[in-house]
């Protein structure tokens, strides 16, 4: 297993071991289709915004490489993030390729680029592998969640959830966490609206703490070698996503392979082209949002 050599990350401020994760596997590969998106959220932990090309937009031609070789390395699914998604003008195309042959997962933000698109979302419903969607929607108040992401966008997120349920495609929902919030009081309060739009009452929930915004160096604990023996077991350390997936981008026009999807804006977490050298490379937990990871088991993922 290689350490990257190109950081002065191996310790902590105080000179200890700084944390890491070994890759066990590549059970999950998640594509970024670009920080393109039709909404400029301020919290956006990708900074996207309408026109952003920070990370640029994916094509069909560029995917389906590394989808072939991750399918060599034995993933068991597609995860696709963004920005929008359904921005990018090939991204069914690319859904299509990927759900012939593994389950796919979708985050997006439901609102129109979404709506607009659902005659060709529909089609994927004859996949040889399920395509399922998570739906930012960050409070279970209007007021609240759009006054980050616009006037009307609330009742535009729970459309398209309900469109894509009564399609037939399984949903699930993101939202925000707060700061000494009733976990089960929250959710309450959203499977509640579950019911009232003609869901579900027992939809996935996934919850993620504040991760800030791209280049921002927040001061957290910093996660030592100890941290990761002394308060975690093997078997939660192989619950980290950067254990058992990767993330692909396309920046300068070159498919670069990451640690995992919170990490894109530190370079130092570019594990190379291709997915067998990223595999190849052992994880240094120094970016701020890994402490998100070890604090309160954040994952990305619904694996």
């Amino acid at each position: 297993m290689l350490t990257r050599t190109d950081t002065n990350y191996r310790t902590t401020a105080a000179g200890d071991p700084r944390g890491y994760i070994e890759p066990h596997a590549l059970d999950e590969l998640w594509f970024h289709t670009g920080t393109a998106c039709n909404l400029a959220c301020p919290f956006c932990l990708e900074g996207s915004k309408p026109g952003d090309n920070r990370l640029e937009r994916l094509t069909l031609a560029d995917a389906q490489p590394l989808i072939d070789e991750a399918m060599e390395l034995g993933v068991q699914q597609f995860s696709f993030t963004g920005g929008e998604p359904f921005l990018v003008k090939d991204f069914v195309n690319i859904l299509a390729y990927a759900a012939a042959r593994k389950p796919c997962l979708v985050l997006t933000n439901g609102t129109e680029p979404v709506l607009k698109r659902l005659d060709q979302v529909r089609r994927l419903l004859g996949s040889l592998h399920p395509v399922t969607f998570r739906v930012s929607i960050d409070y279970p108040d209007a007021e609240r969640h759009d006054a980050g992401r616009g006037d009307g966008n609330f009742d535009k997120a729970w459309q398209g959830l309900k469109a894509l349920h009564d399609f037939g495609f399984g949903v699930s929902i993101a939202r925000q966490m707060e700061a000494d919030e009733d976990t089960r009081a929250v959710d309450d309060q959203f499977r509640t609206l579950f019911t009232r739009h003609g869901l579900p009452a027992d939809l996935r929930i996934v919850t993620f703490p504040d991760f800030g915004v791209p280049g921002e160096h927040r001061t957290v604990p910093e996660v030592s070698e100890d941290c990761m023996t002394r308060y975690q077991t093997e078997d939660t350390r192989r619950a980290f996503m950067c254990a058992f997936s990767k993330m692909v981008v396309k920046e300068c026009g070159q498919m670069r392979v990451l640690a995992c999807t919170l990490v894109d804006d530190d370079p130092s977490y570019d594990l190379g082209g291709t997915l067998a050298d990223a595999m190849r490379h052992r994880i240094i937990l120094h970016h701020h949002r890994c402490y998100a990871c070890f604090k309160f088991g954040a994952s990305c993922s619904e694996r």
